[in-house]
């Protein structure tokens, strides 16, 4: 193996899948899909189809354990409920602290368990979805270029120089994600954003939000039904 692509089934992460399998080909790349306790297990599901699309092994892990007892409103058994509103509202009521559906370090914790895999199966580079929509305003802390240089600089030194952390659009918008998608080809139809686990994607939680604006902001039309149409989602 060559690549291992830390792989949700969300959008960000199967165009950086894509983008592995162009650059080394599919029988090369390695697939790894965490579960964490998360309310949306539909990005699971989309993720072993989008893995079969392209022909790639798909390893799974479960860390739920690690996150039991959290008050994340992205997790099962929390309180609050997923928030319908963009992120800049979220932060606004937050006051600039991580908005309520931040899963406690979480990429640190996969990108580490990512680095342990990559060892194990030789692979010389890990892929992650990181964009520059997620960081703004510190909404995610661990998706920010600051926090990529220290762990991409951690895993490389601790890896004995033998892995190293690809985030093609650490400093880029989401719709620089959507756009490098649609020009490898990539079947964003079979994608899972949502932070609502049901069976259309609600259209109005932050996640949506972003994807039916970068859709937009590429003059395309989101292939994913939504409970709530589009544009009035992104106009509220």
């Amino acid at each position: 193996m060559k690549a291992l692509v830390l792989f949700s089934g969300g959008l960000d992460s199967t165009v950086c899948l894509g983008l592995a399998v162009k650059a080394y080909g599919a029988g090369e790349v390695l697939a790894l899909s965490v579960s964490y306790g998360q309310k949306h297990k539909k990005e699971m599901e989309a993720s072993q189809r989008i893995a079969e699309f392209y022909g790639v092994k798909r390893l799974t892990l479960d860390l739920g354990e690690i996150f039991r007892g959290s008050a994340c409103a992205l997790l099962e058994g929390a309180a609050e409920g997923i928030p319908h509103a963009d992120y800049s509202s979220q932060l606004a009521e937050s006051r600039g602290a991580p908005v309520s559906t931040y899963v406690p370090f979480r990429n640190g914790l996969f990108l580490s368990s990512a680095a342990a895999v990559a060892i194990s199966h030789g692979c010389e580079v890990i892929y992650y979805g990181a964009h520059a929509d997620d960081a703004a305003g510190a909404a995610y802390p661990d998706t920010s270029a600051a926090f990529n240089r220290a762990i991409a600089d951690a895993v490389y030194i601790g890896s004995g120089n033998a892995v190293r952390i690809e985030a093609p659009f650490i400093d880029r918008p989401k719709s620089a994600v959507v756009a490098a998608g649609k020009e490898i080809g990539v079947p964003f139809e079979m994608t899972w954003s949502c932070y609502e686990g049901r069976e259309k994607a609600c259209g109005v939680c932050g996640t949506c939000r972003d994807r039916i604006r970068a859709f937009r902001e590429n003059g395309l039309e989101d292939p994913i039904e939504y409970e709530t149409n589009g544009e009035k989602a992104h106009a509220e």
